[in-house]
């Protein structure tokens, strides 16, 4: 049987289901597969944003009009 054969099974099967055990293991598995952005990113990363954010709390911010007219060659 082909793997679209198999998915389009265990979804039919899965909508069925009424056994809440089942379910949290499947929900268990399904975050343990997906991927946030956030880990991907590398330690110096992380802190560039965090610094960015905390630039933003404390107002240090500029008007976008301002920061697009400062870049605007690179557009």
């Amino acid at each position: 049987m082909d793997i679209q054969a198999e998915k389009l099974q265990l979804i039919e099967w899965l909508a069925r289901l009424n056994d809440t055990a089942t379910l949290k293991q499947f929900i268990t598995l399904k975050k343990k597969q997906e991927k946030d952005w956030w880990d991907e990113l590398s330690t110096e990363e992380k802190l560039e944003i965090e610094e960015g954010l905390a630039q933003a709390d404390r107002g240090e911010v500029l008007p976008h009009k301002e920061v697009m007219a400062k870049y605007k060659k690179w557009r």
